[in-house]
């Protein structure tokens, strides 16, 4: 008996003719063949094995039923189609999902053993591979401090921009052409460009610093004419938006140099450099043959940290108005140049510090080189008359005269190497030690210095500051001369009583004045607020400024009402020096040049230095003005100069009139 596949027997139900379909050839049996009935379309089966007995089932089970021969098949009948045979497995869902489930696992099961391969067994062998392929090291930009006034508004300042960077291996083959455009659009170098565009690196600068818009649209044209390996990056640009509002103080950046880094070439840019420039970070990673970043090569990121914001003491408002009011002075004297100071005499911030000429700090290439700096820090010069007030407050101090000490000076005083002079001529006139600084007497002077010990008027000019650079920060600032040991002979002594065989910058000048002002106490001049740190690593600054005290309260006092007389229509030579409605203290300066030889050189420096209101002092302004073709001097030329820049000052921050007298000291006995 033949094992049934679970078909009923024959007798249970009717037998249906089996249905043959056309051309289909038979599937070899799985099991031994079933008994069959022969017809055109079947075969016998070779060897027919007796069916096994049927295993006894376990109790309950349903006992197996005798199979039934199959019927032979007859011809399909039409119109009927024919029946998947029972137990085929094409066409079946479950199927299907088996199959689908082992593919994927086997798609799983390759990338996890290349994973593995990856990071667990040789990673180095491939690091290496990648490393094989190329490294790039790419800069990343740290933003620049800002330059502000006292007020936060930008004297310099960093804006959105973008650096063009080439990848030479897809650079080189048009290498050539692609530097002749960049350089027409750009104004680059073309051999320099030339050169980065065939390095043998991966990553090249081309271009720094670029505005924005200006860097894609280079980039974009560049694309459009075939050249391929140029893109773009974030790179701050610095502006100057104030222009030429203390650009001789802010200075500006040039070209950056090959690494990136600023490349600063005057002023605050230059000296606070390390300061503003914080620390630039860097990317590093590996790229393939084709510039692409292999995802499992080194892959390095140091973060940029941004510098720092310098704050100045300029209230840029105030600087651009003594800008102004100095070119014109410049100018109606047919002068070479000028330079003023603006201090709060408080506290020695510098309000105002500015040059004519000068030059404007995002244009920098249309200006020579020789007004980058500040003439007030760089350039040296005899003070003058100015002079003279330093020698009277120590006289004072030390109490050997008062503002009353009666002199007879003679027209001429004849001294051991040559006569000394006074401006004017005169006999034997008889003048107050007020009267001789209000007339500004040479003769004068000199006989009250003669009162001194030996010794003793070198330590208080060495006091008030001179000879000693001030150290606020701006590059190239001069110490000054003062005299010392063999070199200070009793006819230099002489001399430099009254403000010649000496040479100040202004800022020294303006802070000795400011002494006076001040009461006494010298207060450090600073152009910073608060501390910042310059690139040798001294801190400056408001916050870093020391004070001394020169002279006596007493001595300031007795000084500022001698200084007063000068400004007087009838005892002093400076009324045009007064700003109406305040009282003012101040003194002229007139001296003589010396040039290239070392001589005089017929040429003179003329000046005004003084502090308003005299009884309670709130600014100090100190204008000069060098080689005055138009014959006047300090009182005629810098005097209104600093009338209008002081009456500003005092009108700009709300210092009203103390409506005291004016001093009215004896000038004459």
């Amino acid at each position: 008996m033949t094992r049934s596949r679970g078909r009923r027997p024959a007798g249970d139900r009717p037998v249906r003719p089996a249905r043959q379909p056309a051309r289909e050839p038979a599937r070899p049996a799985r099991r031994p063949s079933r008994p069959a009935t022969a017809s055109k379309t079947t075969k016998t089966a070779k060897s027919a094995k007796p069916a096994k007995p049927a295993k006894a089932k376990a109790p309950g089970r349903r006992p197996a039923r005798p199979a039934a021969a199959r019927p032979a098949a007859t011809t399909r009948r039409p119109g009927r189609l024919r029946r998947r045979p029972r137990g085929s497995l094409r066409g079946s869902s479950t199927f299907r999902l088996r199959a689908g489930f082992v593919l994927i696992a086997m798609v799983l099961s390759l990338f996890g053993a290349r994973l593995v391969q990856l990071q667990g067994i040789d990673p180095q062998q491939y690091a290496a591979m990648a490393a094989a392929e190329g490294e790039v090291s790419v800069v990343l930009p740290a933003e620049r401090g800002d330059i502000l006034d006292r007020n936060g508004r930008p004297l310099a300042d960093s804006i959105d921009g973008l650096m063009i960077a080439a990848d030479p291996s897809l650079t080189s083959g048009k290498a050539p052409q692609l530097a002749t455009f960049l350089t027409r659009r750009l104004g680059v170098d073309y051999f320099e460009t030339l050169e980065h565009l065939r390095a043998p690196t991966r990553f090249e600068y081309i271009a720094r610093e670029v505005p924005a818009a200006e860097a894609r649209e280079v980039v974009d044209d560049a694309a459009e004419k075939g050249f391929v390996g140029l893109e773009t990056r974030e790179d701050p640009v610095r502006v100057y938006p104030a222009r030429t509002i203390a650009a001789n103080l802010v200075g500006f950046l040039g070209t950056p140099h090959k690494d990136g880094s600023a490349r600063p070439l005057a002023g605050f840019e230059d000296s606070f450099n390390t300061y503003l420039s914080g620390t630039d970070g860097e990317a590093r990673y590996q790229v393939g043959s084709n510039g692409s970043r292999i995802p499992l090569g080194d892959n390095v990121m140091v973060p940029a940290r941004d510098g720092t914001d310098l704050t100045t003491t300029i209230d840029s408002d105030l600087q651009w108005y003594a800008q102004q009011v100095l070119a014109e002075t410049v100018r109606a004297a047919r002068a070479d140049s000028g330079f003023a100071v603006v201090l709060d005499s408080r506290t020695g911030e510098v309000l105002a510090l500015p040059d004519y000429p000068t030059y404007d700090a995002a244009e920098p290439d249309l200006s020579p080189e020789s007004l980058y700096s500040s003439r007030a820090l760089t350039d040296v010069y005899e003070p003058g008359s100015v002079q003279k007030v330093l020698t009277v407050a120590g006289l004072v101090d030390a109490g050997l005269v008062t503002d009353r000490t009666r002199f007879e000076v003679p027209g001429v005083l004849l001294r051991q190497d040559r006569p000394i002079h006074d401006y004017f001529e005169h006999g034997t006139i008889k003048l107050t030690m007020a009267g001789i600084l209000a007339k500004s007497s040479n003769i004068g002077t000199v006989m009250a210095a003669d009162e001194y010990a030996p010794g003793q008027l070198r330590r208080y000019l060495k006091g008030f500051g001179l000879g000693t650079r001030t150290g606020v920060g701006v590059p190239g600032e001069t110490n000054g001369i003062l005299p010392a040991g063999a070199d200070w002979t009793s006819q230099t002594g002489d001399r430099i009583a009254f403000g010649q065989s000496l040479s100040v910058n202004a800022l020294q000048m303006a802070a000795a004045v400011n002494t006076i002002a001040n009461g006494g106490v010298r207060v450090d001049p600073s152009l910073v607020r608060g501390t910042a740190t310059l690139d040798d690593g001294t801190e400056v600054g408001s916050g870093a400024a020391t004070t001394r005290r020169v002279v006596s309260e007493d001595a300031a006092r007795q000084t500022t009402l001698m200084m007063e007389r000068v400004i007087d229509p009838e005892a002093g030579v400076a009324p045009g020096a007064a700003v109406p409605g305040y009282r003012v203290a101040g003194k002229t300066g007139t001296a003589q040049r010396v040039g290239e030889a070392g001589t005089y050189d017929g040429t003179f420096t003329v000046s005004f230095a003084g502090f308003a209101p005299a009884d309670d002092p709130r600014f100090t302004v100190y204008v000069v003005v060098q080689n005055p073709r138009n014959g006047g001097g300090g009182g005629s030329v810098a005097g209104p100069a600093f009338s209008k820049i002081m009456g500003h000052a005092l009108r700009r921050y709300g210092v009203p009139p103390t409506g005291t007298q004016p001093s009215r000291l004896p000038v004459e006995w």
